[in-house]
């Protein structure tokens, strides 16, 4: 890859790890409700899920989708299925001040949010596009460097998400208004799901 295609490559990781999805989110959601160290291993489920998505993409995936394209559109009901599911379970969601946090609202742990790229319309979007538009090749060397500058380059996107909804939580001390706020996030969730319709 040449200086201006991995500058031209640094841009659009950017653009599409700061823009708000499930994962930004899924995770300002838990800054508010948990808090930053809580929230440190979905956090790093992201980006390292992300970042294995791409290889995996880049070195196999990609090429599923070209043979069986039914595949693709299984994904992307089982996505939204799921998705759905997980903004009933932010619209529910305890504070974590509450003295009996049941397990529904725990935040996601590093596999779960690893696991999560699978499903995520916005992380195969991300990855389909990264992976065709700039190393339609898909050699293993390129394939690395895009998920490497991905992980470098989104991992203070996605923090910039969890220190906002921190931030937040001040402002959400009373039950009710995190009670609204997670209702604002599962709406705003669900919304992220139309441009995969």
């Amino acid at each position: 890859m040449t200086q201006e295609i991995i500058l031209a490559f640094a841009a659009f990781a950017f653009v599409s790890s700061i823009t708000p999805g499930p994962n930004n989110l899924m995770l300002m959601s838990s800054g508010a409700n948990f808090g930053f160290k809580m929230t440190v291993p979905h956090l790093m489920g992201v980006v390292v899920g992300f970042a294995i998505m791409i290889e995996l993409v880049g070195l196999g995936v990609m090429q599923l989708f070209n043979a069986f394209p039914v595949t693709y559109d299984i994904l992307k009901v089982v996505s939204i299925v799921y998705l759905l599911y997980l903004a009933y379970k932010i619209a529910t969601a305890t504070p974590s001040e509450s003295k009996d946090i049941s397990e529904k609202s725990k935040p996601f742990s590093f596999m779960q949010a690893a696991l999560f790229q699978w499903v995520n319309p916005k992380a195969w979007t991300m990855a389909l596009t990264a992976v065709s538009v700039y190393a339609p090749e898909q050699n293993l060397l390129t394939v690395t460097i895009i998920s490497v500058i991905f992980a470098v380059v989104g991992f203070p996107c996605v923090v910039s998400w969890i220190v906002l909804g921190q931030k937040i939580q001040a402002i959400l001390k009373q039950p009710s208004h995190m009670q609204k706020f997670n209702w604002a996030m599962a709406g705003l969730l669900i919304i992220s799901i139309v441009p995969a319709l």
